[in-house]
């Protein structure tokens, strides 16, 4: 980020921000077809499945513009106010905390639904569903809003009058920040792959045993396989530093090439794999987005026809 103040006014920089404003607007549209697809169907408001799976869209929204925008400020406007970046960084810390939640949550969800199919209705009620999405947002905001007590208590209150370069490592730089942070993504990652690994395992063996229903079985642990995948690469934000420095060290002249492709490829890319792992596999749901792509009156038509 400040290597990008060098290059303020440069068509390096210019083309940069328009690639990741493209991109970004080009996955936020795609993921907003989704979500009206969702909000235009009262048929999804009854399956936690697809609850689940809307509010895991309109967060990966929620990042990628922030991310988008904090991006762009670094070149544009780089000295930002510290209360200003402060809530950006709050925010932008908990949607990115919140999808491995919820990616954990979609797979019990899935194993309830495969492995304990005449308690799911109860387990996996509307009410339950919305009431653990606001567990989740609950318990990613407020570590994050741990970080700004941790600066009020080391820092006076006046450095929230102040400007800096809107970067995380800027504001909440300190050894109390940085083990707040490894305790509790520690935490909460081990808790998301030791679920995704159980949850895996119990619809496998439910898969093998099952002798009716082996294809709902076979495709709800291809999706939490395809949770563990999208998970590695919400990874990659957490060991982008390393490979920042690895790479760097051997090849100095290109850093902000090698920061530039490594903001794109944990933040940004990412945010494109919801839509297309879960909607695009499932036939319900891609039903409904394919006829707001194609704005297919016939195909609305139809489907409202099947449907009475």
């Amino acid at each position: 980020m400040n290597s990008s103040i060098l290059q303020l006014g440069s068509p390096d920089a210019f083309m940069k921000n328009l690639v990741a404003v493209g991109l970004g607007v080009i996955i936020t549209y795609i993921n907003g077809i989704f979500v009206i697809a969702f909000l235009k169907n009262p048929v999804f408001y009854t399956d936690t499945r697809y609850i689940l799976y809307i509010h895991l869209v309109i967060n990966d929204i929620i990042m990628l513009c922030l991310s988008v925008t904090l991006y762009v400020l670094s070149y544009a406007l780089p000295f930002l106010n510290v209360t200003i970046c402060s809530a950006l960084l709050l925010f932008t810390v908990t949607t990115s905390e919140n999808t491995p939640l919820n990616l954990a949550a979609m797979a019990l969800e899935r194993y309830i639904a495969i492995c304990k199919p005449l308690h799911h209705h109860r387990l996996c009620s509307v009410n339950r569903t919305y009431v653990l999405i606001g567990l989740i947002w609950f318990l990613t905001f407020v570590p994050a809003l741990a970080d700004l007590f941790i600066v009020l208590v080391n820092e006076p209150i006046s450095i929230f009058s102040t400007s800096v370069i809107c970067y995380s490592k800027n504001v909440f730089g300190t050894n109390q920040h940085l083990i707040r942070t490894i305790v509790v993504e520690s935490l909460y990652l081990s808790f998301v792959w030791m679920t995704l690994i159980f949850t895996y395992f119990k619809v496998f063996m439910a898969a093998k045993a099952a002798t009716s229903d082996q294809v709902s079985a076979r495709k709800a642990r291809n999706t939490i396989l395809l949770h563990g995948l999208q998970l590695l690469l919400c990874m990659l934000a957490y060991v982008t530093p390393l490979i920042n420095y690895f790479f760097l060290a051997l090849f100095p002249k290109h850093r902000t090439i090698f920061m530039y492709f490594a903001y794109l490829v944990s933040n940004v890319i990412p945010r494109l794999l919801s839509p297309l792992i879960y909607g695009v596999r499932d036939q319900k749901m891609f039903r409904y987005v394919r006829m707001y792509l194609m704005c297919d009156r016939v195909l609305r038509v139809q489907i409202v026809l099947g449907s009475v």
